[in-house]
């Protein structure tokens, strides 16, 4: 029995479906994405359209498999919880991810209620000086200073501590 032209093209779309759907579940096995995030990769392969995309991604997200708000509080969360980083840093992570600013600001609104950022400063700044010992000049303190901004603490609040720091040592 041969297929009429119609019957090839909805088995190739059918087929193709079915790679993406493999593919993504590939990825998403490899590590957590975001939905942009996952869309961005599916569609670098040539056989995958936009419409085979969005359909694949639009079941993901109904078996719960993506989900931007679930992902985001994770990573933000399971980073904090690794090395103690500031808001801004985690921010910036989640921008890359390509987690939009509503979902990453929720996210870590949650993480930070959890542990706030003095808790976290403060870790960093005692996990530095174990490591490294208590700044006993300018430039010590200046090395420590820039590390606490490298890991997305504010400007005001690494000031702060690192003057209360340096009031203790004198």
């Amino acid at each position: 029995m041969r297929r009429g032209r119609k019957g090839n093209q909805a088995s190739e779309i059918v087929d193709s479906q079915k790679a993406v759907f493999e593919r993504a579940a590939r990825l998403l096995a490899a590590k957590p994405r975001s939905i942009a995030e996952l869309r961005e990769r599916l569609l670098e392969n040539r056989k995958a359209d936009e419409r085979i995309v969005e359909t694949v991604i639009a079941r993901l997200s109904e078996y719960g498999y993506l989900d931007d708000e679930k992902f985001a509080f994770s990573y933000a969360s399971l980073k904090v919880k690794q090395r103690p980083m500031g808001r801004r840093r985690l921010e910036r992570d989640l921008k890359l991810k390509k987690v939009t600013s509503g979902v990453a600001s929720e996210a870590l609104d949650l993480v930070y209620q959890e542990n706030s950022e003095e808790q976290l400063i403060q870790q960093a700044i005692e996990k530095r000086i174990r490591l490294r010992g208590k700044p006993t000049d300018r430039l010590e303190a200046k090395k420590l200073f820039d590390h606490l901004l490298r890991r997305g603490f504010g400007f005001e609040l690494v000031s702060e501590k690192i003057r209360a720091l340096l009031k203790d040592t004198d």
